[in-house]
């Protein structure tokens, strides 16, 4: 049997109130595809109803149980077809309870259903949070996952159906507040390595403009096909294959995961107020947190310690002059990626006390790569130093293809206070895993400080979007729209300080940034550096109101709190299926 199937996802603005003007529009677009091919058609969130619904009374006459009156009209095309269709509506169940609920339709009838799990601001008005989790489908066209809208924010509900096998996950929503394909949707394809089939609506429905930019991504987070804006269908293939490789920038990560290092991904330290949790019993109080500025340094190391150890002071000390706090270099930015048997250096040892020196000196936070010695064991590590000359080290846990042969994989996170914030430590390849971003969230970091040595596309741009948005929203051209490592601060509402090699002969492309913890925030809070060596520093604040209760993401939190870890046990389980 062919592994490569023709898709299709439906775009679509449907009316309030006139539901069954909505489903037969929908039937006539989920028969277009039929007929042109496609064998899995992803239609919008809601889509039989619209969205907005005030409370539970106005959208009452338009729940229905599933199976019912409407997902049999759609099973009726789906076996005439022999295809499988994704539709969104609301749901209603025997005890009367009320879900936003995808439901996978195929020859048969009803495959399965996913009720949003994280519900957006409206969806409490009306709608109860979904009781079925992560759920994975089997079908003769590949393994099906279903996520809605507001759920593919977290990191964890798309890990979890990837580790569940999934091929392809059907993404369906009302997106809106930025031009889209959207970032979120590009990075869970791209680091869980499988498809993203998304099917938005577009329009304006009570005074709120949603997005369009219905597409499908690929494994390794292309767009292959979107459609900006207006009814329609959009066809493409998606490749089974391609999907079962998992792999990212061409490493294997399902296989390099360290479920070991993840217990913290079931618990939930931002349900209760941080300011106190964080110091409980007078135990690692939160620094206080302030206004400062950050940089990010990209160059390209050379294999002569002396030389690089000259350039990461020349940078440091153009960044202090600029008004910098905080800087920090790329992975084996002192040592260089030449023989590290030969490079290695202990900690403490000249490096650090070189680099300890520097930090004294300028009265700045130092952040560094380096091949480090223990005894017989080499790490690929970083190091903070501190003005005091405090020297703190964090040791790669996620090992790439190429550094097995020579360096040992760490087994702890790096953690450390200072009056910037509470800074995390992450190192290249460790950053594409977004278990790691996500214990270093939990344990309360305001930024995480990430050397890294990336090669390959983790950035897309975009042409820009025929959908009229409010200001701020921009909706022209954007030569970063996606950048992965921004996603990662998003997510986890941090800063983070991305700073990667440039060398564009051997793949480094830098893109190296200071990333701000809101990616809907317009404009950016983030600096991004030149294409080639070089600095980017920007301002960030990891302070607070006077108040008993975070006032500032950073420390609130807002992705971070909503999590759902209750449903997260597969996460720290080392079996994965078909990776």
């Amino acid at each position: 049997m062919s592994s490569i199937h023709k898709v299709a996802a439906v775009q679509f603005e449907p009316t309030m109130f006139e539901k069954e003007r909505n489903i037969v529009r929908l039937l006539e677009l989920c028969e277009q595809a039929a007929v042109a091919g496609a064998k899995l058609i992803v239609t919008p969130e809601m889509g039989t109803t619209g969205y907005c619904w005030f409370d539970r009374a106005e959208v009452a006459p338009f729940v229905e149980k599933v199976a019912g009156p409407t997902t049999n009209r759609f099973a009726e095309l789906a076996r005439k077809h022999d295809c499988y269709i994704v539709v969104g509506m609301p749901e209603v169940d025997e005890d009367d309870i009320y879900f936003n609920t995808a439901v996978l339709i195929g020859p048969d009838g009803v495959v399965g259903r996913h009720r949003k799990t994280h519900p957006y601001i409206s969806e409490p008005k009306w709608a109860a949070p979904g009781d079925l989790h992560n759920q994975v489908f089997e079908t003769p066209i590949g393994r099906i996952a279903l996520l809605i809208c507001m759920d593919i924010h977290f990191v964890e509900t798309a890990r979890l159906m990837a580790l569940g096998g999934a091929d392809v996950i059907c993404h369906i929503s009302n997106w809106l507040a930025e031009r889209t394909p959207a970032p979120y949707w590009i990075s869970r394809a791209f680091e869980n390595g499988c498809y993203v089939i998304e099917s938005n609506r577009w329009g304006l429905e009570r005074t709120v403009q949603f997005s369009g930019g219905s597409c499908v991504i690929a494994p390794d987070g292309r767009v292959i096909a979107v459609l900006d804006k207006g009814d329609g269908i959009l066809l493409s293939e998606v490749d089974l294959d391609a999907a079962r490789a998992r792999r990212v920038l061409g490493e294997p990560v399902f296989a390099q995961r360290r479920p070991e290092l993840y217990p913290e991904l079931l618990s939930d330290t931002f349900s209760w107020n941080p300011r106190a949790f964080f110091g409980l019993y007078g135990h690692e109080p939160w620094p206080t947190g302030k206004t400062s500025r950050v940089s990010v340094a990209q160059f390209a190391p050379v294999d002569d310690v002396d030389q690089n150890l000259g350039e990461i002071a020349a940078l440091a000390r153009e960044a202090r002059a600029g008004g910098a706090e905080l800087v920090v270099f790329p992975e084996l930015a002192a040592t260089g990626f030449g023989d590290h048997e030969k490079s290695a250096q202990p900690i403490p040892g000249p490096v650090t006390d070189h680099l300890g020196k520097l930090a004294e000196e300028l009265g700045v936070y130092l952040v560094c790569g380096l091949a480090e010695r223990a005894d017989d064991t080499l790490y690929n590590s970083a190091c903070l130093a501190a003005p005091d000359g405090n020297i703190s080290v964090y040791r790669k846990t996620h090992l790439a293809a190429d550094e097995q042969g020579w360096a040992t994989a760490g087994d702890s996170w790096t953690v450390v206070d200072t009056p910037l914030g509470r800074i995390g430590l992450l190192i290249g390849h460790d950053a594409s895993f977004p278990e790691a971003g996500r214990v270093l969230a939990l344990r309360g970091c305001d930024l995480i400080a990430c050397p890294a040595a990336i090669r390959g596309r983790f950035s897309s741009s975009h042409a820009g979007t025929d959908v009229a948005q409010p200001k701020p929203i921009p909706t022209g051209p954007d030569s970063y729209h996606w950048h992965h490592f921004r996603v990662r601060a998003g997510e986890n509402n941090l800063f983070l300080a991305f700073a990667n090699v440039v060398d564009p002969e051997r793949g480094y492309l830098g893109l190296s940034g200071v990333f701000g913890p809101d990616t809907f925030e317009f404009p950016r809070r983030e600096a991004m550096a030149s294409n080639g060596p070089g600095l980017a520093t920007a301002l960030i604040d990891t302070g607070n109101l006077d108040s008993v209760y975070p006032t500032n993401v950073v420390r609130r939190k807002d992705l971070v709190s909503m999590r759902m870890p209750h449903s997260y046990r597969g996460l720290i389980r080392s079996a994965v299926s078909n990776y």
